[in-house]
Formats: C-alpha cells, sequence, structure tokens
C-alpha cells in the first residue's frame, strides 16, 4: 500500500505541477494556478500520515516505510527547485517571460551553483532521518526497526555522494573555452612554408 501511494503521490505531484501551470499561463488565472501549485505538500502529508497508519496498524517497518521518508526528504529538499524551474519555462513559453537562464556552465559560479544543489540534498537527508527517526520511536521495538536504520545510512550516502560530486567542481572547475578570435574577426589560416 505505501509504494503504491508513492506512485500516486509522484504521479499527482506531476499532475499538480501541470494543471497549476497551465491555470496559470493557459488559462491566465496565476491566483488559481499558485494555490494548485501551493496544493503539491498536501500529497506529502498523505503520504506521512498513510505511512505511519500502516506503522501503527502493525506492520513491519520495511523498505517501504524508508521510501517514503526518502521521498519526502527529497521533495522538502528539492520539489520547489523543480516548481520554479518549470514554472520559469512555463512563463517564457505561454506567457511571453524571457527564456531562464541555465546553470553556470564553468568556473566558480558552476561550482557554486552545485554547492546549492548538495545543500537540497543535505536538507533532503535530514528530511528523511528525522522522519526515519520518528517511526523508530513511534514502533518502539528496536527489533523491528532495522530497516528504517538502514535507509538513514542510505540518506546520508546518497548526500555524501553527492557531497563529492559537488566538491569536485571546487576542486577541479571546469574552464570556459577560450575564444580562438574575437566576434566578428576571422581567423586567420595558417600558411606552409617551404
Amino acid at each position: 500500500m505505501v509504494v503504491t501511494l508513492i506512485v500516486v503521490c509522484e504521479v499527482g505531484f506531476w499532475v499538480l505541477l501541470a494543471a497549476g501551470l497551465a491555470t496559470r499561463y493557459l488559462l491566465k488565472m496565476p491566483r488559481t494556478g499558485a494555490a494548485l501549485l501551493l496544493c503539491e505538500p498536501l500529497l506529502e502529508v498523505v503520504l506521512l500520515v498513510v505511512t505511519a497508519m500502516d506503522l501503527r496498524s502493525g506492520a513491519e517497518p520495511s523498505w517501504r516505510h524508508g521510501l517514503a521518508a526518502l521521498y519526502i526528504g527529497y521533495t522538502v529538499g528539492h520539489g520547489h527547485r523543480t516548481v520554479k524551474w518549470l514554472d520559469g519555462h512555463a512563463a517564457h513559453r505561454f506567457g511571453g517571460a524571457p527564456r531562464p537562464q541555465g546553470p553556470p556552465r564553468y568556473g566558480r559560479a558552476r561550482a557554486r551553483h552545485e554547492g546549492r544543489l548538495w545543500l537540497g540534498t543535505l536538507l533532503g537527508a535530514a528530511v528523511a532521518t528525522l522522519l526515519l527517526w520518528l517511526s523508530v520511536l513511534y514502533v518502539g521495538d528496536p527489533s523491528r526497526t532495522g530497516p528504517l536504520h538502514d535507509w538513514m545510512g542510505a540518506a546520508w550516502r546518497a548526500a555524501g555522494i553527492h557531497g563529492l560530486i559537488a566538491l569536485s567542481y571546487v576542486v577541479w572547475p571546469r574552464k570556459a573555452p577560450e575564444q580562438e578570435s574575437a566576434p566578428g574577426e576571422r581567423t586567420p589560416v595558417p600558411t606552409e612554408h617551404h
């Protein structure tokens, strides 16, 4: 039941997102569209309540409950960024706004961007850990909560891997390609000497 609800929440996320953006830009009802977008967190609340009820009814704590906690954590850490990115593209496509800029590609700006993404992953891992820890307390039987502890470790391993990737942009920053010639100038063609 929990896995099915995770799938339903994911589908619901995209349906609400599409409905909110369509209402905002195609139907020209920005307040109604914003209200639909603000309903997104309700999906996570429903998932949280159902997961707690599942544990309360005596379900054995398992990977399903851990996955639910990670899903909620990911949504808290990165959901707003996804909505903002898609809103910017919808505003450009349907609302006449300028095309949104992509992430920086080079140097310190790219490293800062990757660092901000990593902070979202850290937030997600912290939220997932908090939910899993509360679940452990809720179950109250250490002999049954091993899978929940395992998912705490999984959340922090994912954050650690993402942190290493973000750090690589600081240690080995990608450099912008050098311009071979100024705009409008022709690059000289090398001549052979005999």
